[in-house]
Parts: C-alpha cells; structure tokens; sequence
C-alpha cells in the first residue's frame, strides 16, 4: 500500500507518509529537496512548480508526457505511478541543464526564490515542445507557459528571451520512449492513519462510494488541496476519480460535446477550443498549466463555487450533467443541479460522470468575459457568459448567465426576457441594470463590492452588443 514513484529517476516506496501529505511538505521535509520553494501554498506563485511525468495513453506514441504542477496542491498519493522531476534532478554534478544555464546567462534571475519553479516550467516547456515538434514556439505561447510563475525581481523580459532560445534547441534530457518507466500504481494508499483509495472503473467507483459515505472524493484536488496545504488538515478517507476509466472520456454525441469529470482543463482544451473559441480562451485563464493540468470539469462543478469559472458557460450552453449511483444514471440540467451557495442536487451516494455540452446551431455565437484584479492566474469578480442568436435585427435569442453576482452561479432570467425580440442594431439596450438587479443582489466581499459587481455585469452586457454590432471594434483590451 505504499505510494510509489520514480523521483529524479530514482524508485521511491512511500509507506510511513500519510497520502494527503502535499508533495511540497514531502519533497521539503522528508526528500530535503529544497529547492522546491514555498511562496502562497495555494497555486498562485509557481515556486514550487514540479515536472510530473506519466506514461502515455492509448493511441499516443510510447514513452511519458510531461506537465508542470504546483507542489503544494498536489497530494503524495496523486505521485504514485508517475516520474517527477525537481530542480535537483536536472543538473549533473557541477554541469547546468540549459534551462539553468540560459536563464544564469541571460540575467534571468535575481533574488532566485521563484526560479526554481521558473526553471521547472521552462523545463517540460522545451520538453514538449521538442516532443510535438512544433520549436520554435511564438510568444503567446511562452507567455502562457510562464503565466503561472509570479517573479518580483527580473521582470519576465530576460526569462522570455531565455524561452526563445531553449525552444530553439533540442533538449538535453533523453526522449520520452527511452526514459526508465514509473512503477505501476497501486489500487490503495494507507498511513499515517489515513486511507486513500483509487477504483478503476465506474462500478468499483460507486461501490467504494457506498461502502465509505463519509470519505472524500478527490478529482484534480486544486481546490481541496488548499484544506492540507493551508489548514494544515489531511482527509483520512478519500476516493480519488482520476483513474476511473469511464470519467476520461472526451467524446461528441448527438450534437453535443461529451466530457468525463475527471477529464482536466488541460485535456479537453482542445477540443473545447474547437466547438466553443470562447470556452477556449476562457479555459486559458483558469489557473495556470499547472492548474490546468489537474483541474477537472467535474471538479469544478460538483464544488459549486459562486465564481466557479466553467459554470457559467455550462449555464449559458444548457449544459447537462450525467450522474450515476445505486439507483443507477440520470441527467439533470446544470441549472437544476446547481441548488445554493456550494451545494448541489448530488445524492451522497451518487458521482458526476460526465458533462454534456450542446453544440451551437447554426446563427448562434457564444461570448463570455472575466472581469479579475489580474489577467492571468485569478478568481473572477464577475464572469458573464451569452449564448444568442439574431435575426432580422433583432436579438432572436438570448442565454445569459453570471458568476460573481449570486449565492452560486445563475441565469439571468429577467434580462433574458427583457431583452430578446427587442432591436438589437444602433444603441446599446435600455434597462439592462433594471433587470439585473431583479436577477441579482451581488454581495461585497474582500475581492469586490456590490455596486461594482452590478456595474460590472452591465457593462459585460453592452459589450455583448458591441461585439455582436460592432466586431471592428477592439474589445479585448485587458489581453493586449
């Protein structure tokens, strides 16, 4: 039952260690691998980011896939079966690997607290760049890379210059289909008085479900996560989905774009991106890659936070969301699942197994809009998403749906139908904040206040028909 791993290519046997233990206390405490930094120990910084490599699915070529990860998120269980990378594992005696050179070189580094995750980041950057064959890289894309990593001293001038050059050149690390392979994972993780467990498929899922009601279900854990890395309190039961076979599917049937719950941002990015561009570019803002590549849309859903921030798109789709249990499966709008502030129509006895997603029609378009403190790496303040239709200038259509302005995500139904039927060309509607306010009664917390939220919301709106009126007009400003 011990968790197993390769770390800097050495086999690891963990069974002393209690499995919610976060990889960075581990890798800190017990490894002494320091060089992994703690900074916000909530996946905000990029200090303690890690390479975690795992053996290729079917259908891929042979050999690990790498992805960058925050350490102080992720769960010692979720290593087992996987290869991590540290900053110590990349260099050789008194040799720099070159993501350390180049970054040495090029003045990359100051103080040197966030460059260890910097390296790291750069690291499975020109790993899989190499890989996918697609050096060099442009620099929307490095950036996007190094979204999840804050500096303070440099400024990311030296660092971009330092990806340019890296992505330029092959790695110095052995291809993927020649790297020794992890252990294989095991089923089940006890110490410290703690069980972790790990089902294979659906059946397995919900009988473990059964026979432990009270245990936890762990996806990605980049929101419960926060539970050990910041209150410093394990789960002594938790059921992890992330190898449930039946939850990691990503599919399209009868019109619609079919996602697993345990599928992460960073695999249906792509897909997504294809049926839905705005879902995509919104996928691109949630967290970091190293976020990403944990993250899952179950996940997201079944926490029912209020600036959760796929919710709204789901809302604005009439997406559904399958579920299954003893009684076996049923689909509920995710407007009915949703029932209050982080709670849900989910029975203690059911799991989320799958999103289902309905494809535009022809004459629809999709919109949806963050409003944050930061572009990058940041909890909304508010979110709108649109899905509408136009006919004969008019506003045929409307699905509209906020984050940020209620006890949970919501349609605003008043808006709806004040606004569809209406003419939709020349100036922007009337009454739009008449109609959010019967919708809505925004909150003030430490991230915003009402009257900014209201403001906020109406203005996503008007944008709305300026993009739709107007699409000469430059409205993405805060990503220039």
């Amino acid at each position: 039952m011990a968790v197993a791993f390769l770390l800097n290519g050495t086999l690891v046997h963990e069974a002393h260690t209690a499995p919610s233990t976060t990889v960075l206390d581990y890798l800190r405490g017990t490894q002494r691998l320091t060089g992994t930094k703690e900074g916000c120990a909530e996946g905000d910084c990029g200090a303690c980011t890690i390479a975690v490599g795992r053996p290729a699915g079917q259908g891929e070529a042979p050999g690990l896939r790498w992805q960058a990860a925050n350490a102080c998120l992720m769960l010692l269980s979720q290593l087992d079966g996987a290869a991590v990378t540290t900053v110590e594992g990349l260099s050789g005696g008194d040799t720099l690997h070159p993501v350390q050179h180049a970054l040495a070189e090029g003045d990359g580094t100051q103080c040197g607290f966030c460059t260890p995750g910097i390296v790291m980041s750069l690291y499975v950057l020109q790993r899989n760049a190499a890989a996918a064959g697609t050096a060099p890289l442009p620099d929307a894309e490095i950036h996007e890379a190094l979204a999840g990593n804050l500096c303070r001293c440099t400024g990311y001038r030296p660092i971009v210059e330092a990806a340019r050059a890296l992505v330029a050149q092959p790695p110095a690390d052995p291809p993927p289909q020649r790297e020794p392979a992890p252990p294989a994972p095991s089923p089940r993780h006890a110490a410290g008085g703690e069980l972790h467990l790990f089902p294979q498929d659906l059946g397995e899922l919900l009988a473990l479900r059964a026979a432990y009601p009270g245990a936890v279900l762990l996806a990605g854990a980049t929101d419960l996560g926060l539970i050990p890395a910041k209150r410093r309190k394990g789960f002594p039961l938790a059921i992890s989905t992330s190898r449930v076979a039946e939850l990691q599917r990503i599919g399209q049937q009868e019109d619609a774009l079919v996602l697993g719950a345990a599928v992460t941002y960073g695999q249906a990015l792509g897909a997504v991106e294809a049926a839905f561009p705005a879902f995509g570019a919104l996928i691109r803002r949630i967290g970091s890659r190293q976020i990403r590549g944990l993250g899952t849309f179950g996940g997201n859903l079944g926490t029912a936070s209020p600036v959760g921030d796929t919710l709204p798109l789901l809302l604005a789709l009439d997406a559904q969301v399958e579920l299954a249990g003893p009684a076996g499966r049923r689909r509920l709008a995710v407007d009915d699942f949703l029932t209050g502030y982080r709670t849900t129509a989910l029975a203690g006895d059911e799991v989320i197994v799958a999103l289902r997603l309905p494809l535009l029609v022809p004459g629809e378009q999709l919109f949806a809009w963050k409003i944050s403190r930061r572009f990058d790496q940041d909890i909304s303040i508010v979110l709108g998403a649109f899905r509408l239709r136009l006919a004969d200038g008019r506003l045929a259509t409307l699905a509209a749906a906020f984050g940020g302005m209620a006890e949970r995500a919501k349609r605003a139904r008043t808006l709806e139908t004040a606004l569809v039927g209406r003419p939709w060309a020349g100036a922007a509607p009337q009454g739009i904040e008449a109609a959010l306010d019967t919708d809505f009664s925004p909150l003030s917390d430490h991230r915003s206040g009402a009257a900014y939220r209201r403001a906020a919301a109406a203005n996503l709106v008007r944008r709305l028909h300026l993009a739709t009126t107007r699409p000469d007009l430059p409205l993405s400003l805060e990503a220039l």
